[in-house]
């Protein structure tokens, strides 16, 4: 790994020493009539799988200008169409045009397929009732917390039985192990995904006005890896993309699209339990990596990560590419899988903890940790656990805000008596959350598809949205969030979809963007120094993935 990081970084060093090339793709997209086609993506990738994305605007014309050069390859894609692809051969300063048809779909299985996971998903016969274990809450979060449902890979039809086990592990990771509530998912399951063409047919509108400005950019990772959260570095714009599985950072130059992976070392993975044992029965898990999960950047120029395989809060420092000794948590939270950080104006560093019910702050000056317990509340449905999560820091007074992802909770720290209150979630599943520049708290609503806007110094005064569905009663899954500091728009990154979502406060409406590949599973979201919004693209498995290729994409919406 070592040596591979030294190859990937010197072919950084080459290609950005090399000239700057301006190639320039345009043309025109009909359908068979004749009739020009507007919303349609207009897909190059080279043949290191680095690619840009346009849209066609409102008279089915398109012009990409662009740095890639040589062998490219090129896709249309529109929903209820067949993808066309075709290849060209771009010179660093040639201008081609290529005028495209495409054919509408037209078998109820070519149809169907071609449908994102969240129709699948929605397909699922849930049972009717907040009281019941298997209503369609509690399946979108308890299923959906890290995989996604309904994709070509997991709709495949099985028995009850060959369900089984892989449900059996979907309620390890949430504390449950009740073979009955096994089995009768497993059922639901083998009877949703039976193998039948959808009938339901989503309506996916087109801002013409928005895509027709955005640009799309994607840098490929390590295949084999998880990565996880992505932080774009608010003076040189780099990524670092944190990656659970191979224990290292993934350090992504956008201006080349290469990445150098430095690996982390010098800590020991620890076992983490399942459930607290407070619950009864539990099962640990036992990584083999250190399994960095989210970072974010210190005052010291510093980013500190969530190590949920060793226990601990990783540093990585940015300005000598390494990784520095780890912060160790005490023994008597060993496995508690620290989840969510962010960094509070006081410099104090902040993480949930998901496999306990507890927050945590570190100082990294002395190296000392605070562990605050959380009050007592029953988890939702059938976990075993609230799953403290979602993590932000008020810019009004410091105090960190966490969110309970099974408690259907949201809960203030005080920064100086770390006193814990708590509210009621306007929404189901609170994931993840951000204030905005005036103090708002945005959270979103896994469970049920919303998002939340709450005053939290207004008694806690809120307002929720209903995300887009494209088609009644199949709810989107909003997995985090992120807010523009300029514009202050809300961007949503959603997991059942293949779509991320730009909510405009002023207008209170929602603008919704296509993504390159389908059966996407975004991460963490983060803006460039540019004003991109960027993204890990990670499903599990990666087989999942459109492709395979683990990514990051950044969506530019003024090209």
């Amino acid at each position: 790994m070592k040596n591979l990081s030294v190859r990937v970084g010197l072919l950084a060093a080459i290609l950005a020493a090399a000239p700057v090339s301006a190639g320039v793709v345009t043309g025109q997209v009909k359908d068979v009539d004749g009739n020009p086609m507007t919303g349609v993506m207009v897909r190059l990738t080279s043949k290191d799988n680095v690619s840009e994305s346009v849209f066609t605007n409102a008279s089915g014309e398109y012009e990409i200008k662009t740095d890639l050069a040589g062998d490219i390859s090129v896709r249309l894609r529109l929903p209820y169409y067949r993808d066309v692809n075709t290849s060209i051969e771009l010179g660093a300063t040639a201008t081609i045009e290529e005028n495209m048809v495409m054919e509408a779909m037209t078998g109820e299985r070519e149809i169907s397929d071609s449908l994102p996971a969240a129709y699948h998903f929605g397909q699922l016969p849930f049972e009717e009732g907040d009281d019941k274990d298997f209503n369609r809450y509690q399946f979108q979060r308890d299923c959906l917390s890290c995989h996604q449902m309904g994709n070509s890979f997991t709709r495949v039809p099985r028995t009850a039985k060959n369900w089984t086990g892989t449900v059996k592990r979907m309620h390890m990771y949430i504390g449950n192990f009740d073979d009955k509530l096994i089995d009768r998912r497993s059922e639901i399951f083998a009877e949703g995904f039976d193998g039948k063409p959808l009938t339901v047919r989503p309506e996916f509108p087109v801002d013409e006005k928005a895509l027709s400005t955005a640009k799309i950019y994607e840098y490929p990772l390590l295949t084999q890896g998880v990565p996880h959260d992505t932080i774009a570095h608010p003076k040189t714009g780099m990524l670092y993309t944190v990656d659970q599985a191979l224990h290292h950072m993934s350090v992504t130059d956008p201006k080349s699209g290469v990445s150098e992976y430095v690996v982390q070392n010098g800590s020991q993975a620890d076992y983490y339990y399942t459930t607290s044992p407070s619950e009864g029965k539990t099962e640990k898990f036992e990584p083999k990596t250190d399994g960095p999960h989210s970072l974010a950047l210190g005052h010291d120029g510093k980013y500190y990560v969530t190590n949920t395989g060793s226990t601990s809060i990783g540093i990585f420092n940015p300005n000598t590419n390494e990784w520095e000794p780890s912060h160790k948590l005490p023994d008597a939270y060993k496995g508690r899988y620290p989840h969510t950080i962010r960094v509070a104006k006081s410099g104090m560093v902040w993480f949930t903890m998901a496999g306990a019910e507890h927050v945590g702050q570190l100082d990294p000056v002395s190296g000392k940790f605070d562990i605050i317990p959380l009050p007592k509340v029953k988890a939702g449905g059938i976990s075993g656990g609230t799953q403290p999560y979602g993590i932000d820091i008020s810019p009004t007074d410091d105090a960190m805000w966490y969110g309970r992802l099974f408690g259907d909770k949201i809960g203030r720290v005080d920064p100086d008596t770390l006193h814990v209150t708590e509210f009621n979630s306007p929404v189901r599943g609170p994931r993840r959350m951000y204030f905005d520049n005036k103090g708002i708290l945005w959270v979103t609503g896994y469970s049920e598809g919303k998002l939340a806007r709450i005053d939290v110094n207004d008694w806690f005064h809120s307002k929720v949205y209903d995300m887009p569905e494209f088609a009644p009663g199949y709810r989107p899954a909003p997995y985090a969030l992120a807010i523009h500091p300029e514009t202050q728009d809300i961007w949503l990154n959603e997991n059942m979809t293949d779509r991320l979502y730009r909510f405009i406060q002023d207008e209170e409406r929602f603008v919704v963007y296509p993504v390159p590949l389908s059966n996407t599973y975004t991460r963490d979201t983060s803006f460039t120094p540019d004003g991109k919004i960027c993204t890990s693209n990670n499903p599990l498995p990666a087989a999942s993935l459109e492709g395979g290729v683990l990514q990051i994409f950044c969506i530019d919406t003024d090209a």
